[in-house]
């Protein structure tokens, strides 16, 4: 995703739940939403993390003022 949002690790962003901070770092990256969402959902190989435990409710998380939020690529296997 650092080719989308020139080389950053981390952004600051506002949101009170996944769903928003997804659009507003779309709106300062273009393309960044398009590389979790598959339609209105995230893609099935990215889970969220807030403040290290991952989010189940995926885009309906919401999120605590200051929190740290992560996307990762999901594992799967045995």
């Amino acid at each position: 995703m650092r080719n989308l949002t020139d080389g950053r690790a981390e952004l600051e962003v506002e949101g009170a739940t996944i769903r928003q901070l997804v659009a507003n770092i779309d709106a300062q990256y273009p393309g960044f939403a398009a590389r979790l969402l598959d339609q209105d959902r995230l893609r099935l190989n990215v889970s969220v993390a807030i403040d290290g435990e991952v989010a189940p409710l995926g885009l309906l998380e919401t999120v605590p003022p200051a929190a740290e939020v992560h996307f990762i690529a999901a594992i799967r296997g045995g």
